[in-house]
């Protein structure tokens, strides 16, 4: 699964050809989650904080995610996003 950003111990990840809805992956340790991108439904846990700066990252990125994510579909390779700094 390729990592397209990581911030503060959080990796963001994203498949190829990978179910729908548009979604990344969050891994924090033990943490594992997945998002949406578009209504930002989360399926896992992870700690608050933790959690709060994904949210802060998704709002900053959330077009170029689903720019990465057709691009995932497609089998194409993808590009790095900005880190939440």
């Amino acid at each position: 699964m390729p990592q397209i950003s990581s911030f503060y111990g959080l990796l963001i990840l994203m498949n190829f050809k990978d179910h729908l809805p548009p979604h990344f992956h969050v891994w924090y340790g033990e943490y594992k989650i997945t998002v949406s991108i578009q209504e930002g439904v989360v399926t896992g846990s992870m700690p608050q904080r933790a959690l709060k700066m994904v949210f802060e990252w998704l709002e900053l990125h959330r077009q170029e995610l689903s720019d990465e994510w057709e691009k995932a579909q497609k089998g194409e390779p993808l590009k790095d996003i900005a880190p939440l700094k």
